[in-house]
């Protein structure tokens, strides 16, 4: 169940290419104090924490009635997060996993999507690779390489 929510079949085109969404991430100061809101409102811990030194973040996925969440926190305070926090954005990315990562990248560009991260290794993605982009409405999203088929 990549979406996170029991029952969903997420599958979609983005980019013209196959790709499920995968969360939604919001920033926040303290992962316990968040957790426990989502809590409240049905969701649980879907897997251990982690911590990224590449991304400059700790976070967590939380899993529920509604979209996969990721929280993240900032490991070094006032650098990844911070920023968006000050103007009071919470809620912002939403990620999409696709077996066609270059191929929804090139098609990122073509509709004049912006590099904001290149494409890098993922702690909270086995090291699968992961690049952020800035759509031309200012909406940023996360493009995740999905795993292998062995």
């Amino acid at each position: 169940m990549i979406s996170g929510m029991k029952g969903a079949d997420d599958t979609t085109r983005l980019f013209d290419v196959p790709a499920v969404f995968h969360h939604i991430g919001i920033a926040c100061k303290h992962l316990d104090r968040e957790a426990a809101v989502y809590s409240a409102l049905g969701y649980t811990v879907e897997r251990p924490d982690f911590e990224d030194p590449i991304q400059g973040v700790r976070g967590r996925f939380l899993i529920g009635g509604g979209p996969r969440l990721e929280l993240l926190v900032e490991i070094v305070s006032g650098t990844v997060l911070a920023p968006w926090l000050r103007r009071g954005i919470r809620q912002y990315h939403l990620a999409w996993e696709t077996p066609h990562f270059d191929d929804a990248l090139r098609g990122a560009l073509a509709v004049r999507a912006r590099i904001v991260v290149e494409p890098v290794s993922a702690v909270a993605f086995d090291q699968r690779l992961i690049t952020f982009l800035m759509m031309p409405n200012l909406q940023l999203i996360e493009l995740i390489q999905a795993p292998s088929i062995a």
